[in-house]
């Protein structure tokens, strides 16, 4: 049986780490209003789920080459988790991304789709931290595709959070005392999910 609610765990814990998307859509919309933000969503939503469909593809390739390649994925998925845990715990106190994309002149779903299908971060994530979650550490192609429906759900929930609350999120983001806890809380259990992976790999 797949691990569905560990693995929405662990991406819940990313996406509840404030990042460039997370600063683009409070600005955004603050900034040109809740249309805006709605067709930033759906872009990033688009850019998401191809970057996912990639990343299935590519983990179903690499992890059937044979389980020693399988335990070295588990190992660089800790890795993974410990420099998300480790940013998170270096960020905390500064004030939350508030980065707008580089073409943001253009249409902002076009701007979503390009920044999220090409982002590195995600790809490697989701190739090295999917397969812990499924007995046998080889996900098939729809089991895979099940997991990014709900890593791609579980993102733009928290997105759509944002845009119709931007105004008390800003509020939340900015608040630096407040934000400072809410991120070292994040990391240690970021870094506790790396420590779980590096004992699954030698299991």
């Amino acid at each position: 049986m797949i691990d569905l609610a560990g693995f929405a765990l662990a991406v819940l814990l990313i996406e509840l780490t404030p990042g460039p998307n997370m600063g683009w859509l409070v600005t955004l919309t603050l900034a040109e209003g809740r249309r805006a933000g709605l067709g930033a969503i759906i872009g990033i939503a688009l850019g998401l789920s191809a970057n996912a469909a990639l990343s299935v593809l590519a983990a179903s390739i690499i992890l059937a080459q044979g389980p020693a390649l399988a335990t070295g994925v588990s190992l660089l998925a800790a890795a993974m988790m410990a420099w998300l845990a480790w940013e998170a715990w270096r960020d905390a106190g500064e004030s939350s991304p508030t980065a707008t994309p580089r073409h943001a002149d253009q249409r902002h779903a076009l701007a979503g789709f390009a920044i999220n299908l090409l982002n590195p971060k995600s790809a490697l994530f989701f190739i090295t931290v999917m397969p812990q979650f499924i007995p046998g550490g080889q996900p098939s192609f729809a089991q895979g595709l099940t997991m990014a429906a709900i890593s791609v759900s579980i993102a733009t929930g928290i997105h759509l959070a944002l845009v119709f609350g931007a105004e008390q999120a800003r509020g939340v983001l900015m608040a630096k005392a407040r934000a400072q806890v809410v991120r070292r809380v994040l990391a240690i259990a970021m870094l506790a999910v790396a420590v779980w992976f590096v004992a699954k790999a030698f299991a």
